[in-house]
């Protein structure tokens, strides 16, 4: 565990951080050519924090051009994988010394519980990154069998310009999870923040800088969807995009390809995911546990979060008691103090959605929550509805919401399962071993987990079925592919009269 500080001291540290606001572009920071800005503002708190600069389409193609620019002389693409690695691992170790200032400003900007930037997010981030660098100079190429006459070599080559769209919930380490294989790759880079939380990816490029980064490698452009992720989908000089956010703002990107120059497109989109307990489930305490951290990490603001918990009749009235018991142990408020487990959601527009959402819970059974505070922070919720087609057990709330459907059968909570337009994650809980693998088997999601919630690892690929996204995985050797062509050279060895070279 990383060596948290005290209230007082997060506070102070607030206070004295330098918050970036302009946009970083071919290595250095500028403002937007409009000189339009955007206030970013602490949810947690409703004041301003600062102000960032509001890009447009402009903007994006200056930073396109540097990028290409940038990767088509060699600086970065052509760089020995070596002194790529050295590079990133440089940058990890510059991160991990402002760690307590990246915690606060991912506390600031999103309303994440700093208890959760200092003992995931940032280490994780900057784990993925060593990962990342690590992995350059250990994929090999390939030669396929050939006649005596031939060679063929099968080499991976960095795509190009990518642009790389971040969401709100995990700002920093989804930055990592994009940018450690892509500059690993030899890609350049074009990223785009969520305009609700663009702090810490400017921190991490000047950072990239000081690493030794060339210019026009990594560049942030900050704004809005419309003004900046638009125009980035729908250059004709980026390669590819690698989208993490809403389905809704995926097919748009898919629009933007196909309006273009059918860039590829790599979507990692929502989810809907089951937990499912069933009545042989052990140790229901434990099970209680892993169900309330699914659930309410984060504020449940997680494509994965296990938001549908399906459990069978004979243990549903133990397990819900304990799961209460649980969600008691998560204090919220201020998200500076690190004993608070549950944050502010992480702005005013969100915060009025997921309450929205709360009045649909009235048609159900509330067993815990079920109310909002001080209009930043929504109760951890716990409520069991009747039928899978409820609008809470279809559509992606994206908050601390946990529906209870109650089945009678293995049969019946895989189906229900699986009844979804989303295929992002699932659980299930049961100590039969062949059941349990049998659950696996035929959940229709990416990750599935067996008596426990989570997502892997870093050596773990990650990424959804369905409407949950498709085009590539997160994680492990496999992100790598979505940077790279595979390119076959064809090598003629036999002589000018055609006869093989001894």
């Amino acid at each position: 565990m990383t060596d948290l500080l005290t209230r007082d001291e997060y506070q102070a540290l607030a206070k004295s951080i330098p918050l970036p606001g302009n946009a970083f572009i071919d290595g250095a920071f500028r403002p937007a050519k409009s000189g339009k800005t955007f206030t970013t503002v602490n949810p947690a708190t409703g004041i301003a924090l600062g102000e960032v600069a509001a890009c447009g389409a402009e903007d994006v193609g200056f930073a396109v051009a540097k990028a290409r620019a940038a990767f088509e002389d060699g600086r970065w693409s052509r760089l020995a994988p070596g002194d790529r690695k050295a590079v990133l691992l440089r940058l990890a170790k510059l991160m991990e010394r402002r760690r307590h200032e990246l915690s606060v400003l991912e506390s600031l900007d999103s309303g994440k519980p700093i208890y959760d930037c200092e003992t995931i997010d940032i280490p994780e981030a900057i784990h993925c990154l060593r990962w990342h660098a690590e992995l350059i100079d250990k994929i090999y190429d390939q030669a396929a069998p050939a006649s005596d006459d031939h060679m063929a070599l099968i080499v991976r080559e960095p795509v190009g310009v990518v642009g790389l769209v971040l969401p709100w919930n995990f700002p920093l380490l989804m930055l990592a999870w994009k940018i450690g294989p892509a500059l690993a790759a030899g890609c350049s880079v074009v990223l785009k923040p969520a305009e609700e939380t663009s702090l810490t990816a400017l921190m991490v490029a000047e950072l990239a800088a000081e690493a030794g980064l060339p210019a026009g490698i990594l560049n942030v452009v900050t704004g809005t969807g419309p003004e900046v992720g638009e125009p980035l989908g729908r250059h004709p000089d980026v390669d590819m995009i690698s989208f993490t956010g809403s389905t809704e703002t995926g097919r748009r990107f898919l629009h933007y390809a196909a309006d273009s120059n059918l860039k590829e497109v790599v979507l990692e989109m929502g989810g809907k995911n089951p937990c499912i307990v069933l009545d042989d489930a052990e140790n229901l305490d434990s099970v209680a546990a892993h169900v309330v951290q699914g659930a309410f990490w984060n504020m449940g603001e997680n494509c994965s979060a296990a938001s549908r918990l399906i459990v069978q009749s004979g243990v549903k009235p133990a397990l819900l008691d304990k799961i209460a018991a649980h969600i008691r142990e998560w204090p919220m408020g201020d998200p500076l103090d690190p004993s608070v487990r549950i944050g502010a959601l992480v702005s005013k527009a969100h915060f009025d959605k997921v309450a929205a959402y709360l009045k649909s819970a009235k048609d159900g059974t509330v067993h815990f929550g079920g109310d909002t505070v001080d209009g930043t922070h929504v109760q951890p919720t716990l409520v069991e509805i009747s039928s899978s087609d409820h609008v809470l057990a279809r559509e992606e709330i994206f908050g601390p919401v946990l529906t209870v459907i109650e089945v009678q059968s293995f049969e019946e909570a895989i189906r229900i399962a699986n009844d979804t337009d989303y295929g992002l994650a699932a659980s299930i809980f049961t100590a039969n071993g062949k059941r349990a693998l049998r659950g696996a088997r035929i959940l229709r999601a990416g990750t599935v987990t067996v008596n426990c919630f989570g997502e892997g690892d870093i050596a773990t690929p990650f990424g959804g079925y369905k409407q949950s996204g498709f085009g590539g995985r997160d994680n492990s050797i496999h992100a790598h592919d979505q940077y790279t062509q595979l390119k076959t050279i064809w090598l003629d060895l036999t002589d000018d009269e055609g006869d093989a070279v001894d």
